[in-house]
């Protein structure tokens, strides 16, 4: 099941992004950055943006972190309705994602890995900072259903659970820089 769904979510961002390339033209496509990841966590991520028509944008995400106490790979796909025009004031979004996560407990040597696979809102404000600058503001949920295994420590390989559930976490946290094209 992972891997179809993995499979599919690049076969589609893959497609949507090939897409944004070959007919992009001003003010169609961005890219963007959040900066909260990369002071939470370290967690490098871009998403894509592509504008086609007044009020809606495909986006696609990806985001990666190989280091520190929580590893992670997350792929999402949706779309954002902007309610005044694209790229500009409030905007609402639903998703898609899927995320591969290695996390180790603050105080105990217990370490999960798993994957979570669901659909997520969110909710923001692009502040045009100049003709190709945005400053983007949002907060999110998603929810789904996680399978994971439950480690005694990062080393020695030693299970002592493993779980299936549904999940609902806090998501798009965002302080991010776009480029608009």
């Amino acid at each position: 099941m992972k891997r179809f769904f993995l499979t599919f979510l690049c076969c589609v961002m893959q497609l949507a992004l090939a897409g944004c390339f070959t007919s992009a033209s001003a003010q169609e496509l961005s890219f963007s950055t959040n900066f909260l990841d990369y002071a939470r966590t370290g967690t490098a991520n871009v998403e894509a943006s592509y504008g086609f028509s007044r009020h809606w944008t495909l986006n696609a995400g990806m985001k990666y972190d190989s280091g520190g106490s929580s590893r992670q790979q997350v792929y999402a796909l949706g779309g954002r309705y902007w309610p005044w025009h694209i790229y500009s004031g409030w905007w609402f979004s639903g998703k898609m994602q899927y995320q591969e996560f290695n996390d180790a407990a603050p105080v105990t040597r217990e370490t999960s890995e798993g994957d979570r696979y669901g659909a997520g809102i969110a909710g923001g404000y692009s502040k045009m900072l100049g003709k190709h600058f945005n400053l983007d503001l949002g907060l999110g949920l998603w929810t789904g259903y996680t399978t994971y295994v439950t480690y005694a420590c990062p080393t020695c390989g030693r299970i002592i659970g493993t779980d299936q559930r549904l999940f609902i976490l806090p998501n798009d946290l965002m302080i991010a820089l776009s480029y608009i094209f």
